[in-house]
């Protein structure tokens, strides 16, 4: 059966994207959700729900590619991200990535690999 796997986040992102797309060239949803469907090889029900996510919101960001990265840290600030992870209801890793860019972006005058 077509779709028999998940998309990953930037795959998902890139076919509410196509539904957007679709959408805002005016094709009616119902048609929208056939053309992906043939486009993507998924079934009508999954393109029925790119379609519908991108209705409801429109285009979403395409996420980068992750790689992993391991650093030590002392424990205590290693406790810290944590707990700030936690607090804010994001992973560490969102945590770290968005202090290192902030981080990179002071010292460097611009985002890293921009």
């Amino acid at each position: 059966m077509p779709g028999d796997r998940r998309a990953d986040a930037a795959e998902h992102a890139e076919h509410v994207n196509e539904a957007a797309g679709l959408l805002e060239a005016g094709v009616p949803a119902a048609e929208a959700a056939r053309v992906l469907a043939g486009r993507l090889g998924c079934s009508q029900r999954q393109a029925r729900r790119y379609v519908s996510q991108a209705a409801a919101g429109g285009r979403v960001p395409v996420p980068e590619e992750a790689a992993v990265f391991t650093v030590r840290l002392p424990v205590r600030l290693a406790a810290a991200v944590r707990e700030h992870a936690r607090a804010s209801g994001r992973t560490v890793s969102a945590v770290a990535a968005q202090a290192l860019e902030e981080f990179l972006g002071r010292t460097h005058g611009d985002r890293p690999g921009r």
